[in-house]
Parts: structure tokens; C-alpha cells; sequence
């Protein structure tokens, strides 16, 4: 049986937690099909505009944007894919998930990129068109509280490839990822909230939002 990443990362009483409606968001996209939500993220970016000149260096790998908007329309589109470096460094390619975030910005659309997969280490998310950043992610579900049910990813250690080899930052440097994943019965939709900060500068950039979500079969020709 097909596993999607999450499940085969995180321990099963963890994502046991999971509200129902998370599950199949989680769970493997089938062959042949692809994961589709629609929905509005409410903010997208980063008000501090001296920190988008180094958002327009992420943009060019499909990362991060320079910009900070409200109410922008936004798809995803989940689909199984094999990340790894292959038979050059004699790796297995490892099950993942691979993203496609299009934002309909006021300036025009952009894409975002990342491949989630489950690797030696736990769960990685490898960001952009090429995956030169990578985050460590550790996988938390509250059974009780307000955030019961939900999912909620910290990343623990980011690392970013260069000259043939990963570098991890160090963690007075290193930017925080914590993606937090909730279902809104009330609304019947698919919570989003993403928050990337540092312990020095504090937010850098950040995206909230809801969408609903199902799983179709793949018609057209997929992306690269």
C-alpha cells in the first residue's frame, strides 16, 4: 500500500490525532491523480520592505516573494513524486510530495515550490525549484486544546546545498518554519499558517490563509 511521507515520518499515535478531515491532505495522493485546493490566503509576505531585496533572490528559486499583500487567490496542487540525488551519490530516491502554490498577486501570479519527503532523518522539506534548502521538520498534533486536531510542523534544523554538500545553519541563525495545518468545521475549510522567523530579526515572512481541498484525477500533463 501506498504511504505518503507524513505517514511514513511521524509515529502513527501522532497523526492518529489528526481531525478526519486532515487525513486525506496527509495521506498519499494515488497515482495518476493530484491534490487540488482552492481557496484565499488573508495576508502573504512581509510588510518589512528592506528585507525584500533578499526575498527576491528566494523568488528566483520559486521560494519566497518580495512582497506583502491581503486577500490573494491561491491553488495548490499535491502530487507523488521521488526526490535524491540518485545513482551519483548512491542514494535511494525517497518518497515525497511535491508542491505547486500559485499566487495571484495585484503584480501578476508566481509559484511556489517544495517537495516534501520522508528521508533517514524524519520529515524534509526541500524548498524551490531545485531543493538547495532543506528543513527538518518535526510533526506535533494536540489531542486536546484549541489547536485539537491540528498539524502543526517545526522545523529543527535547516540546511542549504552548496559546492556538492549540505551546510546546516547555525541555530543563531537559522530561520524557524512553523506551518501549523487546522480543519474549521464551522467554515468547512482547510486552515493555513505559515510563519518563517529568526531569533534575531523575528518574522521574515509569513502567509495565512483557507482553501478546500480533494483529490482528482491528474488530466493534464503535470509539472516538473
Amino acid at each position: 500500500m501506498t504511504r505518503s511521507p507524513y505517514e511514513l515520518s511521524t509515529p502513527s499515535d501522532v497523526l492518529a490525532r489528526l481531525h478526519p478531515r486532515l487525513r486525506t491532505y496527509f495521506g498519499a495522493v494515488p497515482p495518476g491523480h493530484v491534490g487540488l485546493g482552492e481557496g484565499v490566503f488573508d495576508v502573504v509576505g512581509t510588510p518589512r520592505r528592506w528585507l525584500w531585496p533578499l526575498l527576491a533572490c528566494f523568488a528566483r528559486d520559486a521560494v519566497m516573494f518580495p512582497v506583502w499583500e491581503r486577500d490573494v487567490p491561491f491553488t495548490v496542487e499535491n502530487r507523488p513524486a521521488r526526490v535524491g540525488r540518485g545513482a551519483t551519490t548512491g542514494r535511494e530516491a525517497q518518497v515525497a510530495v511535491r508542491a505547486h502554490r500559485t499566487f495571484r498577486f495585484r503584480s501578476g501570479t508566481r509559484t511556489m515550490v517544495d517537495a516534501i519527503a520522508a528521508e533517514p532523518d524524519g520529515l524534509v522539506d526541500h524548498l524551490g525549484r531545485r531543493g538547495r534548502v532543506g528543513a527538518l521538520l518535526r510533526a506535533e498534533v494536540d489531542a486536546h486544546g484549541p489547536e485539537a486536531g491540528a498539524l502543526r510542523l517545526v522545523s529543527t534544523r535547516v540546511t542549504f546545498r552548496a559546492l556538492g554538500r549540505g551546510w546546516s545553519l547555525p541555530t543563531v541563525l537559522a530561520p524557524r518554519v512553523t506551518l501549523v495545518e487546522r480543519f474549521d468545521d464551522d467554515a468547512d475549510v482547510q486552515r493555513v499558517s505559515l510563519v518563517l522567523a529568526t531569533p534575531v530579526l523575528g518574522t521574515l515572512y509569513r502567509y495565512e490563509g483557507a482553501f478546500r481541498y480533494r483529490i482528482v484525477p491528474d488530466t493534464g500533463r503535470g509539472r516538473r
